[in-house]
């Protein structure tokens, strides 16, 4: 792939990128570049993790090494209780080689890093140290506001998370950083103030968000009509995707976008059609070839909103069916790892 091909790769479903010019110097002059996203584990992952693996496995695509950071102490600075954090961390790393997995992702260049592992080093305190002397109070509750849970009687953990996300990208060695729009903010503070310590900015690549299956479009881990949970079995997939929003004409639902986003983008690159089964009274079986087709076909009421969920529910299970493989026979690990969803 030549650099117009990898950077046309790395920009699809994307919202924005801090900033493009630094992305194409960065490929043109680094042989292999690196890439990291965070996720703190806290609630069960669910389907919308789906949409920073696909772009996880562009980056792979574009021969970039990949990092997916699993944050047990940022997970315990967002009130995860610290007596679960490994168990969520063996659990995590199970959902998440299975989603790269179930893309088509290849491994060769993919690694799993446990934030616990450098984020207690010597070295990395004292860039905490470093860093917390620049950062103000104000800079740093801002950063954190679209991330952190907020009460009414806020914790200091929430300032010290958006901190150590920057020195992520310093102490992982990476050249660009993955993630959902929630977290430019954090981004941006990185990018002003890791200079100030003596530290290179990176690049800032950021996803939009996926919506979820109910009215408000929240995709929320505390609320299980939201979503879709990476180990749900079909008969679940489909009760959950056949009560979801979904508006005919209206394209501002969860179930569109799973299938613009990613089931289109997976068609799209195995040189397959999105093919929806339709008995033939009501004009058989519908086939889309590229997103924007899907969402005429939709706005234009052409595609039923049970027809796309049915379609949907039938590929989001082929996605999950190997996930939920990884998990026979470790039932003990998802009790011990979330009891208070048994």
């Amino acid at each position: 792939m030549n650099t117009e091909e990898k950077i046309n790769l790395i920009k699809r479903n994307t919202q924005e990128i801090l900033t493009e010019e630094e992305l194409k110097n960065l490929i043109e002059t680094k042989e292999q570049p690196v890439v990291y996203l965070g996720t703190s584990i806290t609630g069960r992952p669910h389907i919308g993790y789906f949409t920073w693996a696909q772009k996880l496995n562009d980056f792979l695509t574009s021969g970039f090494k990949v990092k997916v950071l699993l944050a047990d102490l940022h997970g315990a600075l967002d009130n995860t209780p610290w007596s679960l954090l490994d168990k969520r961390f063996e659990y995590y790393s199970i959902v998440i080689t299975g989603m790269i997995e179930a893309l088509g992702g290849n491994l060769d260049n993919f690694e799993i890093v446990k934030g616990s592992d450098f984020q207690l080093s010597k070295d990395y305190v004292l860039d905490l140290f470093k860093l917390s002397s620049e950062v103000t109070v104000r800079n740093a509750e801002k950063a954190s506001s679209d991330v952190v849970k907020q009460g009414d009687n806020p914790k200091i953990s929430g300032l010290i998370y958006p901190l150590m996300q920057a020195l992520d990208e310093v102490h992982l060695d990476v050249d660009v950083q993955l993630g959902a729009v929630d977290q430019r903010k954090i981004f941006v503070l990185a990018r002003e103030f890791l200079p100030k310590i003596n530290q290179k900015s990176r690049v800032e690549v950021m996803i939009p968000f996926v919506r979820g299956l109910t009215p408000d479009g929240k995709m929320s881990s505390s609320n299980n009509a939201s979503k879709i949970d990476l180990i749900d079995d079909f008969e679940t997939i489909k009760q959950k995707i056949k009560k979801a929003y979904c508006e005919e004409g209206n394209p501002e639902n969860g179930v569109l976008d799973f299938a613009k986003y990613l089931i289109m983008t997976q068609k799209q690159d195995k040189g397959q059609e999105f093919i929806i089964d339709r008995p033939e009274k009501w004009g058989g079986p519908l086939k889309f070839k590229t997103a924007q087709e899907l969402e005429d076909a939709f706005v234009l009421k052409a595609l039923h909103p049970m027809d796309l969920k049915n379609g949907v529910s039938e590929e989001v299970n082929k996605l999950l069916e190997p996930i939920r493989q990884k998990f026979v026979g470790k039932e003990d690990l998802i009790k011990a790892a979330y009891p208070e969803s048994l």
